[in-house]
C-alpha cells in the first residue's frame, strides 16, 4: 500500500561516484518480458546493465520504485534483504529513497535487477519476504533467469488455517506440488533442505480438512544417523517418535501444537512404523514415507503394496544420505530404479538451488558435491 513515505538511505557496498543515481537512463531488456509485463512491476524504472567508469563494478544498473510499503519490505529491516542480494550475487547495492544502484560484472548486475524486480512484485502482493526467500530468489533467478516468482508466491497450498499461506518457493517445489496433485504414488528425492518433508505435510492436512481422505500415516524406518540409541523407553509411539520428528515438527508448525495433539489423539493421525505395516491396507488415506533412503528394498516393495483405494502416498529421501549397513541396498534406489517408466507415479528431484533452509546449507550441499564428484 503506498503511502508516499520515503525510506532512510543505506548503502550496501561501497561505490563510487561513476555510478551516479543521476546518469541519464538507458533502456534495458534484461528483466524477460514476462516480468517487465505484469502490472505489479511496470512501474519500476530500469536501467542497465551498461558500462561504468568504476574499475571494481565495471557494470551498473539502476533500479526506481514507486514509494510505498512494498518497497521497504523488498529492502528489508535497515536494508538486509539487499546486502543478501549483495552477498548472494557478488554485487554491490546501493540505496537513497526509493532508487537502488547495483554494480559489479554484467551477469551479477543482470541478475540482480531480475531479483529485485520480482521480488517488488511479491511484495506488492502482500506476502511478507524473509531473508531466506531472498536468497533462494538470487541461486534460483541465477541459474533459471525466466522464473516468475509471482506465480511461485500465488500457488497457495489452502490448509485452512488463518492466514497462514503455504506456497512452494521453487520451480522444482512447485512441480512437486502438482505431481502429489496428479498422482497416486509420488517420489520426493533431494538433498536435506528442500522442503520434501514439509510440502509433503502439507498437502497431507490440505487433502484431510477437505475431507478428501480419512486420516493422515506417517512413516519412517527406525534407523540411527551413524550411532546406536539403544533401549528407548515408553510404549511404541513413543519409542518411534525421536525418528518422526521431523515430520511432527512440520505437522506442528502447519497445524499448531494443540491442533496436532487432538488429531494424533484422536488416531486422525497415525505414527505406524514401517517394520509393522506389513498385512495391512491403506485406504483412504495420506501416507508420508521420510527418509525412504533408508528403508531396504524388501522394506520398500512391502510398503508400497500396501496402497489402498482413495490413498495418495508421497515417498521422500536423500539418497546422499544412506545410514543403512555397508552392502545393503536402499529401498529408495531400488525403487526408482525397478518403477522407471511405470505410468502414473510422479517423480521430482531437487537441487541445492531449492534449499530454503539458512543459506549456508546450499553453499555446504555444493562443498560436499564437488567433493564426492573429485573423489
Amino acid at each position: 500500500m503506498a503511502d508516499g513515505s520515503s525510506t532512510p538511505s543505506t548503502d550496501s557496498g561501497a561505490l563510487h561516484d561513476p555510478m551516479s543515481f543521476d546518469r541519464p537512463d538507458a533502456p534495458t531488456e534484461e528483466v524477460p518480458r514476462s516480468v517487465v509485463s505484469d502490472p505489479l512491476v511496470a512501474a519500476v524504472r530500469q536501467e542497465g546493465p551498461v558500462p561504468s567508469d568504476d574499475p571494481r563494478h565495471p557494470f551498473r544498473g539502476r533500479l526506481e520504485f514507486p514509494p510505498g510499503a512494498s518497497f521497504r519490505t523488498l529492502c528489508g529491516e535497515l536494508g538486509s534483504h539487499l546486502e543478501v542480494v549483495g552477498e548472494a550475487l557478488g554485487v554491490a547495492v546501493r540505496h537513497r529513497g526509493e532508487r537502488l544502484l547495483v554494480g559489479g560484472s554484467e551477469d551479477g548486475v543482470r541478475v540482480a535487477i531480475n531479483v529485485l524486480v520480482q521480488l517488488y512484485g511479491v511484495a506488492a502482493t502482500g506476502h511478507r519476504l524473509s531473508s531466506a526467500d531472498v536468497d533462494q530468489a538470487c541461486r534460483m533467478l541465477r541459474a533459471e533467469p525466466e522464473v516468475r516468482l509471482v506465480d511461485l508466491f500465488r500457488e497457495t497450498i489452502p490448509i485452512g488455517l488463518g492466514k497462514k499461506r503455504i506456497h512452494p518457493r521453487s520451480v522444482r517445489q512447485r512441480a512437486y506440488v502438482r505431481a502429489i496433485g496428479d498422482h497416486t504414488l509420488t517420489f520426493g528425492v533431494g538433498p536435506a533442505g528442500t522442503g520434501k518433508t514439509f510440502l509433503a505435510m502439507a498437502m497431507a492436512l490440505s487433502a484431510l480438512f477437505q475431507d478428501e481422505v480419512q486420516r493422515i500415516i506417517l512413516c519412517r524406518p527406525a534407523v540411527e544417523a551413524g550411532e546406536k540409541l539403544g533401549f528407548l523407553p515408553g510404549d511404541l509411539t513413543e519409542k518411534v517418535n525421536p525418528y518422526l520428528r521431523p515430520l511432527l515438527d512440520a505437522l506442528n508448525e502447519l497445524s499448531g501444537y494443540d491442533r496436532a495433539q487432538r488429531l494424533l489423539t484422536r488416531g486422525v493421525i497415525e505414527i505406524a512404523p514401517i517394520a509393522f505395516m506389513r498385512g495391512r491396507t491403506l485406504s483412504n488415506a495420506f501416507v508420508i514415507l521420510d527418509e525412504a533412503q533408508n528403508t531396504t528394498a524388501a522394506q520398500m516393495k512391502m510398503f508400497l503394496t500396501r496402497i489402498g483405494s482413495g490413498s495418495k502416498v508421497v515417498v521422500t529421501g536423500d539418497v546422499s544420505q544412506i545410514d543403512l549397513p555397508r552392502g545393503t541396498t536402499s529401498g529408495l534406489v531400488d525403487a526408482l530404479r525397478v518403477l522407471d517408466g511405470v505410468p502414473r507415479i510422479g517423480r521430482v528431484h531437487f537441487t541445492d538451488i531449492d534449499v530454503v533452509r539458512h543459506p549456508l546449507v546450499s553453499a555446504i550441499i555444493r562443498a560436499y558435491d564437488r567433493d564426492e564428484s573429485a573423489r
